[in-house]
């Protein structure tokens, strides 16, 4: 499922990024890449914070549909 359908606080482990090459290699620059853990800290205004690795970051609902975990 999306990372956009996933509920706050619950942990996945991340299976694939999808889209464009441009943003699969932004999104792996922050830390998306597949096998790494995630979770969702909240959602505000059509965005999502989400916990990856050692930080927080900041993303667009449409980035977080690439997002499959």
């Amino acid at each position: 499922m999306p990372l956009s359908m996933a509920g706050l606080g619950e942990h996945f482990l991340i299976k694939k990024v999808s889209g464009k090459e441009e943003t699969r290699r932004f999104l792996e620059n922050l830390g998306f890449v597949a096998g790494a853990e995630v979770s969702v800290v909240s959602e505000i205004a059509g965005n999502v914070i989400v916990q990856v690795r050692d930080s927080r970051v900041a993303i667009s609902r449409e980035m977080a549909q690439k997002i499959i975990v």
